[in-house]
């Protein structure tokens, strides 16, 4: 039998068995014989399929029909998938439900910029995009979201100290209607190894609004962890009146408990190993952290000071541009099912806003931080801080990761992106 040439796609193989049926069925024996190894050669399909094809009825060709259906014509045009492609990257690449939120925000600011003067940009691409659903979004951007998928490592150790006189808050517990309850982790910046020191990034969100800050700090020795809590507490725009955190050393240990209590701030803990129970911060560590980070070794001064820039320009996207979902309830579906509810998307600063917690004098000061800033321009400042950062500690991991057989290939179509926006 002679080698497979390479495999090409099922449209492709019935093209081929269409046009050689008639030639096949007229042939002698030891023609046939030859018209079957030119086809197993060309298609790269098994020799009785290829037999099979051949002298059964005739298939549809693909232009007349896929899998039994009509074709139908295509809803929105290049055009429009390519510029839902570009505003998804300069938006900082959110799900479809988040982005069909922010097109009228975003759009009449990048228009105003400059960043839709593209030859896809046309009126008529423009008035697709707006026209998409969030679903039809998701599917569109699948193939390029899959490839971004990575794993990391978990590197929380509990505490004995304190644990048992601090108390419990679990995800079962009734929900806070008034911003101040902030959840806080930590992600190791630590690359395929535990081994030496590295950067840690603190990441402390809000319960109601969804407000979150991080800050990037030496290691996790409780002075460096009070002092990134410190810091970011100033961020927020309303006082922190809980601190809940995982029963991480990082966290429970007698410097930070003494910061919180001179301040009347309470603390609580999750449940060791329920996740679920933070799943606020948690869910923070992936769409925020890693997402921005990547999962590069960063052990450096130098790579320090550049994540604690980009954290800045991450805040104010995030926070005052990019709209989030929170789970308001439960309703049941028609066969009896369970289903969350959620509310109509907004900002963290719209939700600030909302929940009147803030005064006149302190919001006009808040909304000055965003003042005349078209959020494009804070996408190409992140993902310049994130090529720094590339080149700073890319080469090093990659040893560590030779050394170790560890496979990281799924940071390299972010990688691509960084260099194409």
């Amino acid at each position: 039998m002679p080698g497979v040439e390479g495999k090409i796609d099922m449209a492709a193989r019935r093209q081929v068995t269409n046009k050689l049926q008639g030639q096949y069925r007229k042939a002698a024996k030891a023609d046939k014989s030859k018209i079957l190894d030119r086809v197993v050669a060309t298609t790269g399909m098994g020799r009785s399929t290829a037999r099979r094809m051949l002298s059964g009825p005739r298939l549809a060709d693909p232009a007349e029909q896929v899998d039994g259906r009509s074709l139908r014509p295509r809803s929105f045009s290049d055009d429009a998938r390519a510029l839902l492609e570009h505003v998804w990257f300069l938006m900082g690449m959110p799900c479809g439900k988040y982005l069909v939120v922010m097109l009228g925000t975003w759009l009449p600011l990048l228009d105003s910029a400059g960043d839709l003067n593209k030859p896809y940009a046309t009126e008529q691409a423009r008035g697709e995009l707006l026209a998409m659903s969030a679903a039809t979004v998701d599917r569109y951007l699948k193939p390029v979201r899959d490839r971004m998928r990575i794993k990391g490592v978990s590197t929380t150790k509990p505490s004995p100290l304190l644990r048992n006189s601090i108390t419990i808050r679990t995800c079962a517990d009734e929900a806070p209607d008034r911003p101040g309850v902030i959840e806080a982790d930590t992600v190791a910046h630590c690359g395929p190894t535990l081994v030496g020191e590295f950067a840690r990034t603190l990441t402390m969100t809000d319960v109601v609004t969804g407000w979150t800050e991080n800050c990037s700090v030496r290691n996790n020795a409780a002075k460096w962890i009070l002092a990134g809590v410190e810091a970011l507490t100033g961020r927020f725009p309303f006082p922190m009146v809980v601190f809940d955190s995982d029963c991480g050393g990082e966290f429970i240990n007698h410097e930070v408990a003494g910061w919180l209590q001179d301040r009347d701030i309470s603390q609580t803990r999750s449940r060791p190993y329920r996740k679920n129970d933070q799943a606020h911060v948690e869910s923070k560590n992936n769409h925020v952290v890693r997402k921005h980070a990547f999962y590069w070794r960063y052990d450096t001064d130098a790579e320090l000071t550049l994540l604690n820039e980009l954290w800045e320009l991450v805040s104010l996207r995030l926070n005052f541009f990019t709209p989030t979902k929170k789970p308001v309830g439960y309703t049941t579906t028609g066969d009896g099912r369970k289903k969350r509810i959620y509310d109509a998307p907004a900002t963290p600063w719209q939700r600030v806003k909302d929940s009147n917690i803030v005064d006149s004098q302190n919001l006009s000061e808040i909304e000055g931080r965003i003042e005349g800033i078209n959020p494009a321009d804070l996408t190409r400042r992140i993902n310049a801080v994130q090529m720094q950062l590339l080149d700073l500690a890319q080469a090093k991991t990659e040893a560590l990761v030779a050394a170790r057989h560890v496979d990281l290939e799924a940071l390299q179509p972010s990688i691509n992106r960084l260099t194409k926006t």
